[in-house]
């Protein structure tokens, strides 16, 4: 009974946590650390110069792949056009 009861705490608490996340970000907390993510990448290899495969693990990807599909829809190019 105890469990039961600590799981339904827990499950309010993080649909609480969620609503009350996207009222002050006005995203969902996926969304707003992918966002963040990106944004790092993006500094990265603008302004530091790095190499999109050097980038891409450190900013939380596992797939540089997908981190160049995500970072193009983004920002409507591929990272490897900010290398220069």
């Amino acid at each position: 009974m105890a469990t039961t009861h600590c799981f339904q705490d827990l499950i309010s608490s993080l649909t609480t946590f969620k609503r009350d996340f996207k009222k002050i970000f006005q995203a969902t907390p996926q969304k707003w650390l992918m966002e963040k993510r990106l944004e790092l990448a993006h500094y990265q290899i603008r302004e530091k110069k790095r190499k999109p495969s050097e980038v891409y693990l450190e900013v939380g990807f596992e797939n540089l792949s997908h981190f160049g599909y995500v970072f193009r829809k983004r920002y409507g190019y591929a990272p490897t056009e900010l290398v220069g």
